[in-house]
């Protein structure tokens, strides 16, 4: 299955639908330590402010003045390529 985008009530906020469990709940942040994949990939995109996982998506928020247009489609490949079959 792809990966979906969904908007949120959050503007800062995007849903990444990736059709698979990816366990948790988790939320991690920049500047954890030992981030498993891919929120060691997610959390280095400029702009990212924090990762939350559960169910069947991930959730990310951005920085107030970052764009969407920077993070989602670099997002999308990271986790197509992380939760692929």
């Amino acid at each position: 299955m792809p990966v979906e985008i969904h908007q949120t009530p959050n503007p800062n906020a995007l849903k990444f639908a990736v059709g698979v469990d990816v366990g948790g709940p988790q939320t991690f942040v920049p500047g954890s330590d030992d981030l498993p994949a891919p929120a060691d990939a997610l959390l280095a995109i400029p702009g990212v402010a924090s990762m939350f996982m559960t169910s069947d998506f991930v959730t990310l928020s951005k920085m107030p003045d970052a764009s969407w247009d920077d993070i989602a489609e670099t997002a999308r490949g990271i986790l197509a390529a992380h939760f692929s079959d």
